[in-house]
């Protein structure tokens, strides 16, 4: 992945989207030859020269300060998660990755595993589905209560289960997710941000290939630099045991384990969903939605 290439594609996408008047400029008339707003009309609003801003969206912007970048940022109206990418674009950190797990900046390697105290946390939480996911969306760690809710990852023909070939690759996904396009566009999302921090990684770059080569839903997706940040939420799941459940689900960084996070799902206490997943917590082993 080359980081020049996704400046200037991540930049033309943000502008495209953005009419003039969403940002206050008055509309000239005459047909545009090309959607949202131009290179003119953002270098304005960014308070930049259109020759310097034309540089940076060719990715040939050197040493660019983050002063611009936050102007430029600003008059696209990016999000938190949007602005990062953008400073993670523009200008670059060094981050090899490393051959072991505690790699820095959070860009793993061939070997990241859980630290066995995390492991025996989300095993100790036997009433909440818990799972350690790492770069790449990597599934490292899970619970048993998350393989019954979410599929059994240790069943999957791979060295190392991950969330993005379970989400368009495997049909049970589809019906799992009550808005399966909504969490598409999410894991899309997180592997853009993870492509931006790391895009020397070649096993990230191994599994955009595998995926867009074998799913079209990721390939629109991808072309679409959507830039997303985990954080909390609620999903709605069909579950093939228990029925519907309406969990709320919390991201939480392991700051000791640089690009691992876990995730934990939960139920409101009193509710059908609390109790379905205490119907499936007391279902025997091996009692999973099938990943």
């Amino acid at each position: 992945m080359d980081r020049s290439t996704e400046l200037s594609e991540f930049l033309r996408s943000r502008r495209a989207r953005l009419r003039p008047a969403d940002v206050g400029l008055p509309e000239h008339g005459g047909r545009r030859r090309v959607p949202g707003l131009r290179r003119e009309e953002l270098a304005q609003l960014a308070g930049v020269s259109v020759a310097y801003y034309i540089r940076l969206e060719q990715g040939r912007g050197r040493n660019v300060s983050a002063a611009v970048l936050d102007a430029v940022g600003t008059a696209l109206r990016l999000t938190g998660a949007e602005r990062d990418h953008l400073t993670h674009l523009a200008r670059p950190v060094s981050r090899r990755v490393r051959p072991s797990g505690r790699s820095g900046g959070g860009c793993g390697g061939a070997t990241v595993r859980v630290r066995p105290a995390v492991q025996q946390l989300i095993d100790a939480m036997e009433g909440v589905p818990a799972c350690v996911v790492g770069p790449r969306l990597d599934v490292l760690g899970w619970n048993r209560l998350s393989l019954a809710l979410l599929g059994d990852f240790s069943a999957l023909p791979r060295d190392r289960p991950n969330l993005a070939r379970h989400v368009f690759l495997d049909p049970a996904a589809r019906y799992l997710y009550d808005d399966w396009a909504a969490k598409a566009a999410d894991v899309v999302g997180y592997l853009r941000r993870d492509a931006g921090r790391c895009p020397e990684d070649p096993e990230l770059a191994s599994l955009i290939a595998e995926l867009s080569l074998r799913s079209g839903e990721f390939r629109r997706l991808w072309a679409a630099h959507e830039v997303r940040d985990k954080g909390f939420g609620v999903k709605v799941l069909h579950h093939p045991l228990v029925g519907r459940l309406t969990l709320a689900y919390e991201v939480l960084a392991l700051p000791a384990d640089p690009g691992q996070q876990l995730f934990t799902y939960h139920a409101q206490p009193a509710s059908p969903s609390a109790a379905a997943l205490r119907r499936l917590a007391a279902a025997p082993s091996g009692a999973t939605a099938r990943v």
